[in-house]
């Protein structure tokens, strides 16, 4: 199976080919710059890199979320309008599952997540077991001091990834204490080749135009609006 992967969930950039079901190329960068402008330079030249043509591709896979609305939206609305002009059918993988990958052989809880602001965190619930990743919770966005809390009742040893360690690090190790097991650097990056492989186990369940992000919560202009409709209203 001939596979693109998109994701612009983070500052983090990715976008990876597998040719049939192998990895052919991958260009990821971790530098806060405008999606919007290099994501689809990107596409093209890795295409290019892997003498491939979009034509060849059988599904586009991409990072629906939570994340980074802005991100999502950028990554989400480019696989939607490649794969409404291929006639493809476009895959979503959730960021946190992506993230979690990165966990495959510890021996614990995988808790990845994302920074959300106001202490809060887009986050999820994985395991590492013999069959691969499992989730043992949904994805949500919740105050990241009471997650840490609930984490350390279950009393496992907790591995934490994200590529926003610096913000909740010390946070992290003082309610986790010796349960927490922080990644490295590199255990902190999503990958587009495991949003690759991911997705290309997943069944076709949408079409391109009725596939939507899932953001987990409202942007902050969309929720602003939301609430001067409301208060108009009780006037």
């Amino acid at each position: 199976m001939n596979i693109l992967a998109i994701d612009t969930s983070t500052y983090v950039m990715g976008v990876a080919i597998l040719r049939d079901g192998v990895p052919a190329g991958e260009m990821r960068t971790h530098l806060k710059k405008n999606h919007s402008i290099r994501l689809m330079p990107a596409i093209r030249a890795l295409f290019e890199e892997v003498d491939m043509k979009p034509a060849e591709l059988d599904r586009i896979v991409v990072s629906e979320g939570p994340g980074s609305y802005t991100g999502v939206r950028i990554g989400v609305t480019t696989a939607k309008t490649m794969a409404w002009a291929l006639n493809r059918p476009v895959i979503g993988v959730s960021s946190m599952e992506m993230l979690a990958q990165n966990g495959r052989y510890f021996n614990g809880v995988i808790s990845p997540f994302y920074d959300a602001r106001r202490g809060q965190v887009f986050t999820g619930l994985y395991r590492s077991m013999s069959n691969g990743i499992i989730r043992e919770s949904e994805d949500l966005i919740t105050l990241h001091d009471g997650w840490l809390k609930a984490l350390k009742e279950q009393g496992e040893p907790v591995l934490c990834v994200s590529p926003d360690m610096e913000k909740h690090k010390e946070l992290i190790q003082q309610e986790l204490g010796d349960l927490a097991i922080i990644g490295t650097e590199i255990d902190a990056l999503p990958s587009p080749l495991e949003l690759a492989r991911i997705g290309m186990r997943k069944d076709v369940v949408t079409t391109a135009h009725e596939f939507s992000p899932n953001y987990l919560r409202l942007a902050e202009a969309e929720a602003k609006w939301l609430e001067k409709i409301k208060d108009e209203k009780k006037r």
